[in-house]
C-alpha cells in the first residue's frame, strides 16, 4: 500500500456482513483557493471499527459532512451499496464536534435523545410508545437516565457526549460516524463509547470515528484511515501505523502506541 497513487481504492478488509460497505470514490473538496480533500478513495466495511486519523487540518471532518451531503464536492461520489449516499441519510447517524452544538439550546437530555426518532416519526407528530421505549434503552445504555430532564447545557462534557450517543443508537441507524467524540471526555465516558462503538462493530454496523488521539486508545480500532488532504494509507491498524505512512501524514516525528 505504500507506492500506490492517491486515487487506489484502499480496501478495508471485513468479516462479512449483510450490510453492504461504504464506498467513497475521488472525492475532491474545495474551499475557494483551498483543496480541502483530493482525489479521496476509501471503502469503509461494516463490523469493523474504523477511525479516521491524520492531523490537524488534513480534512477529516470535512471528510465525513462531504459524504453526508453536508458540504459540497467538486469531485467524487459516495455510495452505500448501489445508491448514492445522499438518498439514504435517513440511515446514518452523525454526532458533530461538541464545538459545533450550540448547547445554550433549551432542550433536556429526553427531547435531544428524541430527536433521534424525528425521522421514523415526522415532524409534529406523537412519539409512539415504541420511540419512547427505544430513547429509554438507549439514556440506560449511557447510564444517563437518571438525568433525562437535566437541561443538556448543565450537563458535563462527558455527560453531553453520552447523550448524543443515545440519541444515536435511539435513531436505529446502520452507518455511524462521530466526529471527534473523545474530546474534553473523562476516561468512564470513553470506555463507555468504545464498548458501544465496539458492539455497533460486532452486530454489523458502519462506524466510522474521527480520532486524533495516537496514544494507547488507537488500539481500539480495527482498521484506521490516515488522511491528509488524501488518504496516506488505509487498512487494519498494524499496517496503517507504519513510521513511514506516519512520517508523511504527520511531516516529522510523531509518537504512537503501535500495539
Amino acid at each position: 500500500m505504500d507506492s500506490l497513487p492517491p486515487s487506489h481504492l484502499h480496501l478495508l478488509s471485513s468479516p462479512g456482513s449483510e450490510l453492504p460497505p461504504l464506498t467513497v470514490r475521488q472525492l475532491s473538496v474545495r474551499y475557494r483557493a483551498v483543496e480541502a480533500l483530493t482525489d479521496v478513495t476509501v471503502v469503509v466495511q461494516p463490523g469493523r471499527l474504523t477511525g479516521l486519523i491524520g492531523p490537524n487540518g488534513a480534512g477529516k471532518s470535512t471528510l465525513i459532512q462531504a459524504m453526508l451531503g453536508l458540504v459540497p464536492v467538486t469531485a467524487g461520489t459516495v455510495q452505500w451499496g448501489d445508491r448514492e449516499m445522499s438518498e439514504q441519510r435517513h440511515r446514518v447517524a452523525y454526532v458533530p464536534q461538541r464545538t459545533q452544538i450550540d448547547w445554550r439550546y433549551p432542550a433536556t437530555v429526553w427531547d435531544v435523545v428524541m430527536m433521534g426518532r424525528v425521522t421514523q416519526t415526522g415532524w409534529f407528530r406523537w412519539f409512539s410508545a415504541v420511540s419512547r421505549r427505544l430513547a429509554h434503552q438507549a439514556l440506560d445504555r449511557v447510564g444517563m437516565a437518571e438525568l433525562r430532564d437535566r437541561p443538556i447545557g448543565q450537563l458535563s462534557g462527558g455527560q453531553q457526549q453520552r447523550v448524543f450517543l443515545a440519541r444515536s443508537l435511539a435513531q436505529e441507524a446502520d452507518i455511524f460516524c462521530f466526529d471527534e467524540p473523545f474530546t474534553g471526555v473523562d476516561q468512564k465516558t470513553e470506555a463507555i463509547l468504545f464498548q458501544i462503538f465496539r458492539e455497533l462493530a460486532e452486530a454489523g454496523k458502519i462506524v466510522l470515528v474521527v480520532n486524533h488521539d495516537l496514544g494507547e486508545s488507537i488500539q481500539q480500532f480495527d482498521d484506521l484511515v490516515l488522511l491528509n488532504r488524501q488518504v496516506i494509507a488505509a487498512g487494519p491498524r498494524q499496517r496503517v501505523l507504519r513510521p513511514e505512512h506516519l512520517h508523511q501524514a504527520y511531516g516529522g516525528q510523531v509518537n504512537f502506541y503501535a500495539a
